[in-house]
């Protein structure tokens, strides 16, 4: 038997990076994974991807609608929630001097407003004993030029995190928080595009980079997958509360 086996789980963003490599690895240990993505072509292409076991739901965790009509289809087909991995998120560089109306919403509006209702919408379904994850990010405990908005909603993800471990603590479920450091993904490939425009801008970029990171070289999105299966499994049935880093060390040093 898989450390998953029979359970049923949500991954929202799980259409690439962080999110689909997790997704792959949840059904590889035998889990039944609800997936969702803003784009359906790169949902398509993610579920077929992943192969089995999977059903994915276009939607945006910012759009209440989208996170109703998910749940509803959750509920019909499975009846109840194991896992909620609540991993859909963005980031954009801008200073200080140039954050604008639109990029503080965009940024709250789905890392934190679409968490927090991606986890509230669910609880009707997620079983006594079950585990909740988060996506924080290294961003939340570091100062980084030009990517204050992000670690703000980051630094409010760890809090939930807090809260609602002690909020949930009646029904025994377990909520957990990741914080990957540099990971090598689409999203933080078109992040870096955002900032510089040049191949040999970027390549410098990321030397400096991953200067900051001890064990010298950046994540793979399946680094992070296998620490969100722990959390996600009985393995961490005593862990609540805590913000694991998945970093090289990055921010511990």
């Amino acid at each position: 038997m898989t450390k998953l086996d029979g359970k049923t789980a949500i991954i929202t963003g799980g259409n690439s990076g962080i999110g689909l490599a997790t997704a792959q690895r949840f059904v590889a240990e035998g889990a039944y994974v609800f997936i969702t993505g803003r784009r359906q072509i790169e949902l398509d292409a993610a579920a077929r991807q992943i192969g089995k076991n999977v059903t994915g739901v276009q939607g945006d965790v910012s759009n209440l609608a989208d996170l109703d009509r998910l749940y509803a289809l959750v509920k019909e087909q499975k009846r109840r929630i194991d896992v909620l991995f609540a991993n859909a998120g963005v980031g954009e560089f801008a200073t200080l001097a140039k954050i604008t109306e639109e990029h503080f919403d965009k940024t709250f509006g789905i890392n934190v407003k679409g968490l927090l209702f991606t986890v509230q919408k669910a609880l009707p379904l997620i079983r006594d004993g079950g585990s909740i994850i988060l996506t924080c990010s290294t961003a939340a405990s570091k100062g980084i030029e030009g990517f204050s908005v992000y670690s703000a909603t980051k630094a409010a993800i760890r809090s939930f995190a807090r809260s609602w471990a002690v909020d949930l603590k009646q029904r025994k479920i377990r909520v957990n928080a990741i914080s990957p450091g540099p990971i090598d993904t689409p999203a933080s490939r078109q992040s870096l595009s955002g900032l510089v425009q040049s191949e040999q801008q970027k390549e410098q970029v990321r030397k400096r980079l991953v200067s900051t990171v001890p064990l010298g070289r950046m994540g793979s999105p399946d680094e992070v997958a296998k620490v969100a299966s722990f959390l996600a499994s009985d393995e961490s049935s005593y862990v609540t509360g805590i913000e694991l880093f998945v970093d090289g060390g990055q921010a511990q040093i």
